[in-house]
């Protein structure tokens, strides 16, 4: 099972799937952000037969990151591919939506998420879920052969370019 709340690192991803073995998509319904995260812990509870695959962005797991302790204390297998973009991307398509992109340097530092750095492995960690970062696609194909073939949680915190 697929769950999707990778918002602005995603937008493509379902077609990039036609050709795969069969598989559920559960996405985001848009309106609010932060249900990815719960709705991978309620795919591995409902179907524990059944590995999960999270595809999460960073700012919207920043709504509901306590889920990882609740994969870790369920032992669910759920695999969280975190998209790291430092940035609330998702709320700057909004703003270009209702012509409001030049909100001033202020606005856009209101959708930034650095200074600091999400530290998203260490948190990961400390909720007791592995974790490890990918900076390459290398790297992550290593890292989700790795996660896929262990039952439980993992998770890939993978930098990815900015939208914007």
């Amino acid at each position: 099972m697929v769950v999707d709340e990778a918002n602005t690192s995603g937008l493509w991803l379902p077609g990039a799937t036609a050709g795969a073995p069969p598989h559920d998509w559960l996405t985001l319904t848009g309106g609010a952000i932060g249900q990815g995260l719960p709705a991978a812990v309620g795919a591995a509870l409902a179907a524990p037969d059944r590995p999960v695959l999270a595809l999460e962005a960073d700012g919207s797991a920043m709504y509901t990151i306590q889920a990882l302790w609740t994969m870790a204390r369920e032992e669910l297998d759920v695999t969280v591919v975190l998209f790291d973009n430092r940035a609330y991307s998702v709320l700057n398509l909004e703003l270009q939506s209702v012509g409001a992109a030049s909100g001033g340097t202020r606005a856009g530092e209101l959708l930034d998420l650095s200074q600091p750095d999400l530290d998203f492995v260490g948190i990961a960690r400390g909720l007791g879920v592995p974790a490890e970062q990918a900076t390459t696609a290398e790297e992550f194909n290593h890292l989700l052969g790795r996660a896929l073939a262990e039952p439980g949680p993992y998770l890939i915190d993978c930098l990815v370019p900015p939208l914007f």
